[in-house]
């Protein structure tokens, strides 16, 4: 089966390998059982596994209402890809049926997952055929592929604001030299055709979306709806996220009132972002 490349988390939380053999080490969520909950969106609550995917082709760098930087929360799946897993579809799909249990989600994350397309739909082909799960896909919302689509069963699109592009003076605050991704972050963040693509694909039967916005500024009110929804169709009020910005609780604690009233005054939803409330700052849980 096609190769893939993993960021350092891999498939998490997990208590065996591959083979079913108990791992020496509990998952960094504490508990002695595979497993956690998703802690964003429409399934918030829900018990998932996660897999995560190395590499994305976006630089998220957003600056917080006190002027602090906030860097993309998964920097070692974006930023700093260098600890990656190579493995196979094979060993990943043993891996998640070793730790499934009772668990009926699975959560494909990144990085930016479509970058590896052929591996992913191969990957979500699998899962579906042998384990039937549920599958969520992650993605920033800047690619589409319809052969993924077929497998997927809730489209979790995060189209990125004009506050996460990398601007020279945040990367000089946080000592980054522009290259790659981080030079045309804010010509690729925003790709109007796929997110339609991917509203399309998510009015199929049996298939749903969310379009989740991180958001730190009162003025991103407007850029959502005009910048975006306004040139979108297809979509439900229901099917719009409002995140508060931020990966800790102190900086949480500047954006959550905003981001409320903002979703009542709109008639969107309000998304917690409740594995911080519950694990803080923490990779792997």
């Amino acid at each position: 089966m096609s190769q893939l490349v993993l960021a350092n988390e891999g498939v998490f939380p997990i208590t065996k390998d591959k083979s079913g053999n108990p791992l020496t080490n509990l998952p960094a969520t504490g508990l002695s059982i595979p497993g956690t909950i998703q802690g964003e969106g429409k399934l918030a609550g829900t018990s998932a596994l996660f897999i995560r995917f190395s590499s994305c082709n976006l630089r998220c760098i957003w600056q917080l209402p006190n002027g602090k930087l906030s860097r993309c929360d998964t920097p070692y799946a974006s930023f700093n890809a260098l600890e990656n897993i190579q493995t196979n579809v094979r060993d990943v799909v043993d891996l998640v049926k070793q730790n499934l249990g009772d668990i009926k989600h699975v959560v494909i994350t990144g990085g930016e997952p479509l970058i590896q397309k052929v591996p992913l739909a191969q990957l979500a082909s699998t899962l579906k055929k042998e384990t039937d799960v549920h599958i969520t896909l992650e993605t920033n919302g800047t690619l589409f592929d319809e052969e993924v689509a077929k497998h997927i069963d809730l489209f979790s699109v995060s189209p990125k604001l004009a506050n996460s592009n990398p601007h020279f003076h945040k990367l000089e605050a946080l000592g980054l030299n522009p290259s790659g991704p981080l030079i045309f972050h804010g010509e690729k963040r925003v790709n109007i055709k796929a997110l339609q693509s991917f509203i399309d694909a998510a009015n199929k039967p049996c298939k749903d979306i969310q379009l989740k916005f991180v958001v730190g500024r009162p003025e991103e009110d407007s850029e959502i709806y005009h910048g975006f929804l306004k040139q979108l169709k297809g979509w439900k009020p229901t099917d719009i996220l409002l995140m508060p910005l931020g990966a800790n609780k102190d900086e949480l604690a500047q954006t959550i009132k905003m981001v409320m009233e903002m979703a009542i005054r709109r008639g969107w939803r309000y998304a917690p972002r409740v594995h911080i409330e519950l694990f803080g700052a923490k990779a792997g849980v």
